[in-house]
């Protein structure tokens, strides 16, 4: 329904159709993460979705296509917020030296993606392997990652902290740990100090730049 359609600024008991109908998106968002990052996206199925979040079927695919399209909308959300967290953590950083720099960023993708559990089992679990579709959707959100890390590698070399090369593999490589490191701390927070995982992470993105 378009914003600008008579049906969606109708208003029923002060709150427009557009309203309630973004309403029941968030409802079921917040039942998509909920379920999707404690049972599983396998165990999770429109029904139960919609029970959760008190809305139709009807309702619900008039918001997504299916569990996969919630699934990705869902991903985006977090992946937007990280990305946004660590574009800001290294604007902070200012003239910080590499290592300064890279800790803010880890610290801020971490506390967007994993501080919340069910956010990690959603980004770094259930969204792998579901289907073509969705891995492609995956890993267009990586390739992002590798711009943005590779970005900071080049500053590197433009501060003379680092020797000219080509960072992909490299980026790729340390998205792969960051993954693994984040999702343990993540399962197992009170076993691991988060500042053990940003030190390591940290470790590597600077083995990686520099070497």
């Amino acid at each position: 329904m378009s914003p600008h359609d008579p049906q969606a600024s109708r208003v029923y008991a002060g709150r427009s159709a557009a309203d309630r109908r973004a309403e029941r998106r968030e409802r079921l968002m917040s039942a998509g993460l909920e379920l999707f990052g404690t049972e599983g996206y396998a165990a999770t199925s429109i029904e139960k979705l919609c029970a959760t979040a008190a809305v139709s079927t009807r309702n619900f695919y008039e918001e997504f296509t299916g569990r996969e399209a919630l699934l990705m909308a869902l991903h985006d959300r977090v992946i937007e917020r990280a990305v946004a967290a660590v574009a800001g953590a290294f604007a902070t950083a200012g003239e910080e030296d590499l290592a300064a720099r890279i800790e803010l960023a880890v610290r801020a993708y971490i506390t967007t993606t994993a501080e919340d559990p069910r956010w990690a089992r959603l980004s770094y679990v259930e969204t792998v392997g579901v289907s073509d579709t969705v891995e492609q959707h995956r890993l267009d959100w990586r390739d992002r990652w590798v711009e943005l890390l590779v970005a900071e590698a080049e500053r590197a070399v433009a501060h003379g902290d680092a020797a000219e090369r080509d960072f992909r593999l490299g980026a790729r490589a340390l998205i792969g740990a960051v993954n693994e490191l984040v999702y343990h701390w993540s399962r197992r927070g009170e076993q691991t100090p988060l500042d053990e995982v940003i030190t390591e992470i940290v470790r590597l993105a600077v083995a990686v730049i520099k070497s």
